[in-house]
């Protein structure tokens, strides 16, 4: 049980493994009022940063699950070097079916709601360990215009134009699923451009050093493709938030 090895390539320099940067995923934590003491369980919790730092600046406590192994390690190291391995917890295992022991204050997954088959399942999911009251956050993509046909929805790395909304409709459909939207924090091209660019440095530095490992002719090809692809397509068309919903 473990991520395919060209996703911990590709992102092996990253301490966030999605389109915000440190200020932001700072913004948010800060957006939030988060008290000391608040339980949070981090579902998918890559490489921990989130959990660790609001540890940190705001003395919360926690779990994380993430499936894999090399960031699960990330995170456990990332929480001694910040001295909060006494607050957060990193466990390496399937998120998709963890419900807590006791119900949490806040409960997250920040960027991988496939772990519920979509945001519905997701949402669902999270309900199970929050308790009345709670904070839930979704990272989520969104079409920040809608786009012109299949071949920029693929660009994107989607499978079609209906895989994601544009904003004003995700919103709404948060509220569909009975929950307010009480705050939001969005990545802007410049944190994507820091996210993605960021994955081909790693990758050329891995492809320089390991020219006849297995996964290297998987890796060239990423490099040929990838940027232009990311220009074209992706830093136009995708957006990405994460949403802070309360159940009504």
């Amino acid at each position: 049980m473990d991520l395919p090895r060209i996703f911990t390539l590709r992102e092996s320099s990253h301490r966030i493994h999605n389109p915000f940067t440190p200020g932001k995923l700072a913004d948010l934590g800060r957006a939030l009022h988060l008290a000391p003491g608040t339980r949070v369980l981090d579902l998918a919790s890559g490489s921990g940063e989130m959990l660790c730092t609001w540890a940190r600046d705001h003395g919360v406590t926690g779990t994380g699950v993430d499936i894999s192994t090399v960031f699960t390690e990330k995170a456990r190291a990332r929480a001694a070097e910040l001295g909060v391995a006494d607050r957060v917890a990193f466990v390496h295992g399937d998120a998709s079916g963890f419900v807590a022991d006791e119900r949490v204050d806040l409960a997250a997954c920040v960027g991988a709601t496939w772990i519920g088959g979509g945001v519905a399942g997701t949402v669902e999911l999270l309900a199970r360990s929050l308790r009345p009251g709670g904070l839930m956050l979704i990272g989520e993509p969104y079409w920040r215009k809608e786009v012109p046909d299949r071949e920029t929805a693929l660009g994107c790395h989607a499978g079609d134009e209906g895989d994601f909304l544009v904003l004003p409709e995700l919103i709404e459909r948060f509220g569909g699923l009975g929950y307010d939207v009480v705050e939001m924090v969005l990545a802007d091209q410049d944190s994507w451009d820091r996210y993605r660019a960021a994955q081909w440095l790693n990758l050329r530095r891995w492809l320089d050093a390991h020219p006849d490992d297995e996964p290297a002719a998987e890796v060239r090809t990423e490099l040929d493709t990838e940027p232009a692809r990311y220009a074209r397509y992706q830093r136009e068309y995708l957006g990405w938030g994460v949403f802070a919903l309360m159940a009504r």
